[in-house]
């Protein structure tokens, strides 16, 4: 394929609602064996109020270089810090903000409204829901980096919260990285399944989601892509939120798709698939990829992971892939 436009299987390698409340940066010191700054925030969507978080390796210094943003969406069931900042002990490295703030990123996060830290209402936080927030709280981003637009990188629920975003708003979309997407949902064995439960999904505005809800994600697909340690470190990280989630991703997933339409994503695109994720096909996502109107695009599958690659065994090919898509020379 001409230019950037390429499709590669990895090898392995070893609305906003009135102003932003802006809300002083709470710094908490990093590990001993770490330079991480970090900082949270606080962005008001009405009477919502969104929970933001930010990682680097050294405090905002006058004068210096901006640093490029890179802002994280997360799926259905978990939180942002769990999702994208985990520890696990004894395991190897877990926190995709570690991995790119060492790589000279400045990295943001947030909980969408009825997740963790941020305000649980009546609503059921659906995509739509998920495109205010993010207009919420971009403002807030632009402010404390000086830079108006990001690398956005979504994975399962947050990829099409992500690529709505990225549809409605391009001037502030630099790049963007859909991690375990789902375009039309056709051949999903997942979603099928998930789909028997609709009806309870549009009368319900939150489900369950408990311990065992979180353990059964890193088996449904191909049990054995990911080390037995980490399903219960992210347990332990999300259950001090409660055991409710909202039901909103879940409807849309089951009786709305399509919700990105990729002729409206300008940006250029990273697709991202694990080899066993049950919740997309390769046919439906690469009938999204042959869509999109940017020549700079990618697709990639991950050997030996299923849907949550960021969790998985392989983790370090998503980690490159989408590093070497962020970092791509700018052509004249």
């Amino acid at each position: 394929m001409a230019g950037n436009d390429h499709i590669t299987t990895a090898s392995r390698r070893g609305v906003m609602i009135g102003a932003p409340l802006a809300v002083a940066a709470v710094t908490r010191p990093a590990a001993a064996a770490e330079s991480f700054w970090t900082a949270q925030y606080q962005a008001r969507k009405g009477d919502v109020t969104l929970a933001i978080y930010r990682k680097r390796l050294h405090a905002p210094r006058a004068g210096e270089a901006k640093l490029p943003v890179l802002f994280l969406v997360h799926g259905s069931s978990i939180s942002s810090l769990p999702s994208f900042d985990l520890t696990v002990p004894g395991a190897g490295e877990y926190s995709l903000m570690n991995v790119f703030a060492r790589w000279g990123f400045d990295v943001w996060t947030m909980d969408f409204e009825g997740y963790g830290k941020s305000t649980v209402t009546s609503g059921n936080s659906d995509i739509a829901s998920g495109v205010a927030d993010l207009r919420a709280v971009v403002p807030m981003v632009e402010r404390e980096t000086g830079q108006t637009k990001f690398h956005f990188m979504g994975e399962s629920s947050g990829a099409i919260r992500a690529g709505a975003f990225a549809a409605a708003e391009p001037a502030r979309v630099e790049r963007l990285v859909l991690e375990a997407f789902t375009y039309t949902g056709k051949g999903s064995p997942t979603l099928a399944k998930r789909g028997e439960q609709t009806e309870f999904y549009r009368t319900h505005n939150r489900r369950k989601r408990d311990e065992a809800m979180i353990l059964s994600i890193f088996t449904r697909d191909k049990p054995g892509t990911s080390d037995p340690r980490v399903p219960v470190a992210l347990a332990k990280a999300e259950m001090p939120n409660g055991d409710t989630v909202p039901t909103g991703t879940y409807l849309d997933m089951t009786a709305n798709l399509p919700l990105v339409d990729p002729a409206k994503v300008q940006c250029p695109v990273l697709m991202v698939r694990g080899q066993y994720d049950g919740i997309s096909t390769e046919e439906d996502l690469l009938d999204f990829f042959t869509k999109l109107p940017t020549p700079d695009k990618q697709y990639n599958v991950i050997p030996g992971a299923a849907h949550a690659i960021g969790m998985s065994l392989t983790r370090a090919d998503f980690w490159h892939v989408m590093h070497e898509f962020l970092t791509m020379p700018k052509t004249a």
